[in-house]
This record gives structure tokens, C-alpha cells and sequence, in this order.
């Protein structure tokens, strides 16, 4: 069975990701059945075109709206749509996991009901047609996993239903926000959307790892292109791939701790203000150290000074020597090479009935795995619920269910 790995080149939109899985090989069939189970077969016309971005050739998916309606689709109505369809269980969860978040976005930044949301970006066929189109593929294709690099977003303004809207839309924002995306800005002096709602709302809810595996080998890929016109390529690629990422939890090296080695430095400094030591500390932690303590001590003449240690990655103790003596009054630091054991970690959220929960899992010696809700996340919804910090670990553990990485394990 192939992953998947979904290439925003530079952005994503649910038109170019439809294209490329039909270019990958996706039958029409396959991605306009689900539109009729639902009844919209008689709402639109898909055409697939070979097209060209600065001289790269792929396929442009064309939507032409053929439904004379007036009335504008809420969520609510779609959701009765998708959950009352004629669709395959794994199918029905996806895309209603998509419009879903869509939805919650949106009506999170208009500051309405996600149910009586019914602007462009959820009612319109041709997002309808997108979003639909791409989940039937992703389950026609059924992969091990979805990988995907970090889209870029764009600036400027775009031209919407209720007028223009800068780049990136709120709702884009808020998606990012919400599902913890990563995204690249080294392009975004370039005026355009080049990633939009539909599209990162795809991305967020698809994709298993926001990063391409570190080794693969490519089987087959498809090319989607856009329709605005750029410096650049404009278009997604979606690959078939064979990853050899090594994700098995009952592989000898990844059940065992794992032994690395780091740096310890410290120092003793009495000629400081308490508040002249927080700063560096808190520079220490902010470029990377893995942590930091500190404590008052008796110093000689009697004098009160701070006690220092950081523990830092190995392969950075040159940079944090000179950050002492840049940062700090400190004549002298000490520093020596240890090693220590660590269980593996990863990064992640998982579903509650409080919403997606930041979460991190660790792996036990013997294979099983932990998972903890990160504690920013227990005093935030302390503080919105009104409950215990014990009521809050529990009800999460109780409620917990999809786990969805962020990071592989390390």
C-alpha cells in the first residue's frame, strides 16, 4: 500500500488538489459518485483539462455552476445533506470532518453560529464539488498515511461575495490556528491568494504528517494547476509514494529509551538584578535549551547571587558558551558532556469532547504509550469550564479518541 505525500507548490486550493488526484490516476467515476449519491449531480459540470503553468503541464479542474437556485447552503443544511447521504461510513467522516472545521472557522471570524454559515467558501457547488471530489479520491486511494509540506499563503486582497477580503482570508487564519499548521511566509511579498480556505481546510484534516518523510522513493505522481497566474509555477503535486520512515512501535530501538548525548553548562553570577538574570534565562530557553534551572545562593563577601544551569543540545554548546558571556556578566562558565536516557515523544492532538486537545505521547520501555494533554491546554479550559484541573486531565482521558501526530517520534 502507497503513502501519500500532497506538495503545496507554493500554495493549495481544493481545485489544483482535485486536479492532481485525477491526474495521479483517480477515475472520474470514482470522485463524482459520492456528488450524486448526495443529489448534486444535476447542480454542476466537471471537466478536467490538460493545462500549463510557466511551461509545467498538469490537469485544471473546471467547475461550471448549473444550479439556477437562489437559496444559499448553511451548514446546517449541508450537514443534514452529508449525514443523512447514501455514503460509506469512512467516507461520510471525512467529509463532514472537512466542512465541519470550514464551517467552525468561518463562523468563528464572522462571529455567527457555525450552523448558519452559508457564504461562499461552504454553500458554493464548485467547493462543494472540491471538497467532496478530493475526499473520494483520498479514500479510492486508501493510503498508509498522508504527509504534506507547509503551504505559503500569500498577500494582498481577494475579491469574495461579501467583497474583498485581505490575503490570507480570516478564515485561513483561524484554520491555521485551530489545527496547529505550520506555514511558509518566504514567498509571501508575491500579491495573491495562494492558499485558500478550502484547501487548508483539506490539508488539516487529511493530512497524518505535516512534513514529507525524511527518505521515500516515488512511485507515481499528478500535477493540479491553478488558475492565477504567478512568477512561478503555480500548481500542487501529489505523489504516490514508498516512505521508509521507520513508524513501528515494536521495533527494538524505538521500544528502549533512547541514549543521547548533551551539554551541561552553568555558572554562578552575584552581580545581576533578579531581573537581569529572568531575561537570560528566558533567552536560554527561547533559543533552544532543552531546560533551564536556577536558584538564589550564598556567594562570598556574603553577597546573594544565582546558582545557573542549562541543559542544551550537544551539537549547539558553542553557540549557548557565547551566549553566557553576550548575555550575562559571568566571567567563567562550566560546562561538561553527559548522557542521558530519554523515552521517545511526539507531539500531537487528540479528539475530546472538549474539541482537538494539544497532547503529547511517550513511549514506554515496553511498547505501550502514554499520552498527556499539554498543560496550557488543561489551564485554558480550566479557566473557560470552571472545573478542576483533576476533572479536566479526566474527562480528556475518559473522551479521548483519534490521535493525530504532529511530529514523528524522536
Amino acid at each position: 500500500m502507497d503513502d501519500v505525500l500532497i506538495e503545496c507548490s507554493p500554495g493549495i486550493s481544493g481545485d489544483m488538489l482535485l486536479g492532481a488526484f485525477y491526474d495521479l490516476g483517480v477515475p472520474k467515476k470514482v470522485i463524482e459518485q459520492p456528488l450524486i449519491d448526495l443529489g448534486l449531480k444535476n447542480l454542476y459540470q466537471l471537466d478536467f483539462e490538460d493545462s500549463k503553468s510557466c511551461s509545467i503541464r498538469g490537469i485544471k479542474a473546471k467547475v461550471e455552476n448549473i444550479d439556477c437556485s437562489p437559496i444559499k447552503r448553511t451548514w446546517r443544511s449541508i450537514k443534514e445533506l452529508i449525514l443523512n447521504g447514501h455514503l460509506e461510513d469512512k467516507l461520510k467522516k471525512i467529509i463532514y470532518e472537512v466542512f465541519e472545521s470550514l464551517a467552525t472557522a468561518e463562523g468563528k471570524v464572522h462571529g455567527i453560529k457555525s450552523d448558519d454559515v452559508h457564504f461562499h467558501e461552504i454553500g458554493a457547488i464548485d467547493s462543494l464539488v472540491d471538497i467532496i471530489g478530493v475526499c473520494a479520491s483520498l479514500n479510492y486511494l486508501n493510503p498508509k498515511r498522508v504527509y504534506c509540506n507547509e503551504p505559503m499563503l500569500g498577500k494582498g486582497f481577494v475579491q469574495t461575495e461579501h467583497g474583498k477580503l485581505s490575503v490570507p482570508p480570516p478564515a485561513v487564519i483561524e484554520l491555521i490556528r485551530q489545527k496547529n499548521i505550520k506555514v511558509l511566509s518566504n514567498r509571501d511579498s508575491i500579491e495573491g491568494e495562494l492558499s485558500t480556505p478550502t484547501g487548508i481546510a483539506l490539508l488539516a484534516n487529511l493530512v497524518d504528517y505535516p512534513e514529507p518523510p525524511s527518505k521515500f522513493s516515488i512511485n507515481s505522481y499528478g500535477v493540479g494547476i491553478g488558475n492565477l497566474k504567478f512568477p512561478f509555477p503555480n500548481l500542487v503535486r501529489v505523489y504516490k509514494i514508498t516512505s521508509f520512515e521507520d513508524f513501528s512501535i515494536n521495533h527494538n530501538e524505538q521500544i528502549s529509551p533512547k541514549c543521547e548525548e548533551i551539554s551541561i553548562q552553568e555558572a554562578w553570577i552575584d552581580d545581576q538584578t533578579p531581573e537581569d538574570i529572568s531575561n537570560f534565562v528566558e533567552k536560554l530557553r527561547i533559543e533552544g535549551a532543552y531546560d533551564v534551572s536556577y536558584q538564589a545562593i550564598n556567594m562570598k563577601k556574603n553577597r546573594i547571587g544565582f546558582s545557573i544551569q542549562a541543559i542544551l543540545p550537544i551539537k549547539k554548546k558553542e553557540f549557548f558558551r557565547r551566549l553566557w558571556f553576550d548575555y550575562s556578566s559571568t566571567i567563567g562558565v562550566r560546562e561538561r558532556t553527559q548522557s542521558r536516557w530519554i523515552l521517545l515523544r511526539r507531539r500531537g492532538e487528540c479528539s475530546t469532547t472538549f474539541g482537538n486537545i494539544k497532547v503529547k505521547q511517550t513511549l514506554k520501555p515496553d511498547g505501550s504509550i502514554n499520552m498527556k494533554p499539554e498543560n496550557d491546554e488543561v489551564l485554558r479550559l480550566k479557566l473557560k469550564h470552571k472545573i478542576s484541573t483533576y476533572e479536566i486531565r479526566k474527562i480528556i482521558k475518559d473522551s479521548s479518541k483519534k490521535f493525530k501526530a504532529f511530529e514523528n517520534w524522536k
